[in-house]
């Protein structure tokens, strides 16, 4: 695996950017006012727990959606994309509604919601970049819709919160594009911070940084590019599947039981069928979770990859969201020497899996991998390492 230095990457960044700057010209008239960047993000483990106001524990990567902007005299918003070529134009003194580009939906949601939250927003010209796969599991959206709440509100946060503007994000999401996400995605693509990832407590908003910064450790994610799309309805049932389950067992929310009693509930016949299986995978990822933040804060990362192949184990088993290709870069990962542990990431039904490893072990694994992968599906798997990265900020 190539080594890049920080000085390469920064000299990448800039070129892209120059001929972002080249394409906006072109685009728009003019040139930009500024850029503002938006990361992707791994969940490391607890998934589908944030909808059940569960823990997470995401961190930012360093593939980002990137928006360049500038003002307009008019009330007239122009979105474009390096990666359609379809564009759309939101009319601030019409009401905004969902319609095509289906991309720039994401877009139209943030931009309501800005002006229900009495933000100053203004005309604007935006282009919108990303090395986020799209479809990927690595929270392409909420890059896109937090991206465009900065360029939006020129490069800054407004007077939102933090908290604020990531369930802005959020409901735009739900109302706009038809995914009933949780809140995981787009608090991690704004509260991240370099080399740590963010224990977030779906309930209350808390927020702990977990250092994840070892150097003899790297974080690999192979791109199945198996596409996922949260808006077909298997994401939505399985939600309602946990909200039915929780009812049936007397609480508000999954989060207020644990392991015993959905056993109990089980064998009573209180739960049965689908809603024992997600419940089961519901309460014992929110204690895997819980558990590996222990095990990552005393570095013992043998405990913690063992953690990654039960929340796996989990998500295929109980929750139904895994597929042969995520259940093979798995199953591949965990037979190479210094890997601690592997899983899936993100909603599921495709995307991507990542793996944690001993660093200099990272060339060995990645080209088994790929190997393996291209031997049972006939392509290759990209794969790429990732650090933990910075949150949304001006670039």
């Amino acid at each position: 695996m190539t080594q890049v230095s920080y000085a390469d990457t920064v000299r990448r960044m800039m070129t892209d950017l120059q001929s972002l700057n080249d394409r906006f010209s072109r685009t728009f008239g003019g040139p930009p006012l500024g850029a503002v960047g938006a990361p992707g993000r791994v969940n490391l483990i607890g998934e589908h727990t944030d909808y059940n106001d569960g823990f997470v524990l995401p961190i930012a990567i360093e593939r980002k959606t990137i928006a360049l902007y500038a003002r307009r005299a008019d009330r007239l918003i122009r979105l474009a994309s390096a990666q359609d070529d379809a564009e759309a134009t939101v009319d601030l003194d019409q009401p905004i509604q969902v319609c095509r580009p289906a991309w720039a939906n994401y877009c139209r949601g943030v931009i309501a919601g800005l002006l229900a939250a009495g933000q100053d927003v203004g005309g604007a010209d935006i282009l919108f970049d990303s090395t986020v796969p799209i479809g990927g599991g690595l929270s392409s959206s909420a890059s896109l819709e937090v991206a465009t709440a900065l360029a939006v509100l020129g490069g800054g946060k407004g007077s939102l919160s933090d908290g604020e503007l990531a369930k802005l994000c959020q409901m735009a999401e739900h109302r706009f594009a038809g995914t009933p996400c949780g809140i995981m995605d787009q608090s991690i693509a704004i509260m991240a911070r370099a080399g740590s990832a963010l224990l977030l407590d779906c309930r209350s908003g808390r927020t702990k940084h977990i250092p994840f910064d070892d150097p003899h450790l790297v974080l690999l994610v192979a791109d199945t590019q198996v596409k996922h799309d949260l808006t077909d309805g298997g994401y939505a049932a399985r939600r309602r599947q946990c909200y039915d389950a929780a009812g049936k067992l007397g609480v508000p929310m999954l989060r207020d039981v644990d392991v015993t009693a959905v056993d109990a509930a089980g064998t009573q016949g209180m739960l049965t069928g689908k809603e024992l299986m997600r419940a089961r995978h519901v309460v014992g990822e929110i204690q895997r979770t819980l558990d590996a933040v222990e095990a990552l804060e005393g570095g013992n990362y043998h405990r913690f990859g063992e953690l990654m192949y039960g929340s796996h184990a989990s998500l295929r088993d109980d929750y139904e969201v895994s597929c042969q290709e995520l259940d093979a870069v798995v199953e591949l990962a965990g037979g190479q020497p210094g890997v601690y542990g592997a899983r899936m990431t993100g909603g599921g039904f495709g995307g991507c899996a990542i793996v944690l490893a001993e660093a200099d072990h990272a060339e060995k694994i990645i080209d088994a991998v790929a190997d393996g992968f291209e031997n049972r599906f006939d392509r290759r798997c990209p794969i790429f390492a990732t650090r933990a990265a910075d949150g949304a900020r001006p670039l």
